[in-house]
């Protein structure tokens, strides 16, 4: 990769055709660093990435904008601010563990389902022919199943995730005002099914995620409705953009691996290990970021209350004192270590899940005659500030 071929910082190299190398660069030579240009620190090596991810000066929020202005006392806002994974301290600790609570429960029951509804959705989408249809597949899958688990209604699955798509538009970082109004409005509808949802006699039985996660918040001590609702909600929009990179990432690895063929083919264990590497290889989130809640030292490198660390959680990945050769492909790899899904505190519980349901996606769309290597050949990014999705 030349100079001027190679991306002009860490955001910017979220959606460039090869970031791995300018990653590899930046770790062996600044693994920390303060970059004036982007108005924050970068962590990129796995050693600082975990160091600012375990450390309880690093919250996931200003301390002075629990909610992002923009959404502040609109109904996206009020799922924002109640999100697990927008939360530090105690609020954390107890909805952390109800969510990973309701997660591990329902991992076990998630492949029958993923299949279930990568067949249907593929056959109403009629997906083999026209690429944007894989995209809309990519996107649309994890909140078919998720809906699913959650206790929405077969009729009502679709609905439920095109209003996923606009709310979890809405509070991306960098939304644009034209995707504020619509993610407001589906915010509100999502509210009100949910609600309807955790009243219903079968959303309260065992297996029904919103149910699990409702009795697991009552038994983490807070017993309120609206954490249930939103966390709820938290399923679909975080697995929104993950799912659909990890599924668009791993056609485009086995095009380019030559692997299309043989993995539609292969059983579930080989299909998912697979996706298990792309997640390390070539992750769906490649930042998150941290906020300085006070003066503190942090990887080493003295930070002042206010600052911001954008951790590069994809660099992190191709770390070779973390994974040895990170730039082979191996879904093999003994001893991975992967920082896509995080780690510390905010580690997310929903990795297995996702994988589960990136690997029937997959499979499906192989299975029906998707042509991975075709795909892999023209392939464009979403623009996006931290998550790397395929356009095709």
């Amino acid at each position: 990769m030349t100079a001027d071929l190679r991306p002009a910082d860490p955001i910017a190299a979220v959606t460039h055709p090869d970031p791995y190398p300018y990653y590899a660069d930046l770790t062996a030579a600044r693994p920390i660093h303060r970059d004036d240009a982007l108005g924050s620190w970068v962590a990129c090596s796995a050693a600082t990435v975990t160091a600012v991810l375990e450390s309880p000066a690093c919250l996931v929020r200003p301390p002075s904008e629990p909610v992002p202005r923009t959404l502040a006392g609109s109904p996206a806002g009020s799922i924002f601010g109640r999100l697990v994974r927008m939360n530090d301290g105690p609020k954390h600790a107890a909805l952390k563990s109800a969510v990973s609570a309701a997660t591990a429960g329902i991992e076990k029951h998630v492949g029958e389902p993923a299949r279930r509804w990568a067949e249907h959705l593929f056959a109403e989408l009629k997906s083999t022919d026209d690429p944007s249809r894989v995209n809309e597949f990519a996107f649309s899958l994890s909140g078919y199943i998720l809906a699913s688990l959650l206790g929405v209604a077969p009729d009502g699955l679709a609905r439920t995730a095109a209003m996923v798509g606009d709310f979890a538009r809405s509070i991306a970082p960098g939304a644009t005002s034209e995707q504020l109004a619509p993610g407001s409005a589906a915010a509100s509808e999502l509210l009100e099914a949910f609600h309807g949802l955790l009243d219903a006699r079968d959303a309260a039985s065992p297996g029904t995620l919103l149910g699990d996660l409702g009795r697991e918040v009552a038994r983490a001590g807070r017993d309120d409705r609206e954490d249930v609702v939103a966390n709820g909600i938290g399923f679909l929009s975080q697995a929104y953009e993950a799912t659909a990179g990890l599924i668009g990432n791993t056609l485009v690895t086995l095009g380019r691996q030559g692997q299309a063929r043989p993995a539609s083919q292969a059983d579930g264990g080989r299909l998912e290990a697979f996706v298990r590497e792309v997640v390390r290889y070539d992750p769906p989130v490649h930042n998150t970021r941290r906020f300085l809640a006070r003066d503190a030292v942090v990887a080493g490198q003295g930070m002042k209350a206010g600052d911001v660390v954008l951790v590069v959680l994809a660099a992190a990945n191709r770390d070779p004192m973390a994974n040895p050769e990170p730039s082979k492909f191996d879904p093999s790899r003994p001893s991975r270590q992967a920082f896509t899904f995080g780690c510390g505190p905010h580690a997310c519980p929903g990795e297995t899940m996702a994988i589960a349901i990136a690997a029937a996606g997959v499979r499906e769309l192989l299975a029906r005659g998707v042509k991975a290597e075709r795909l892999a050949e023209h392939v464009t990014y979403r623009p996006s500030a931290n998550t790397r999705v395929p356009v095709f």
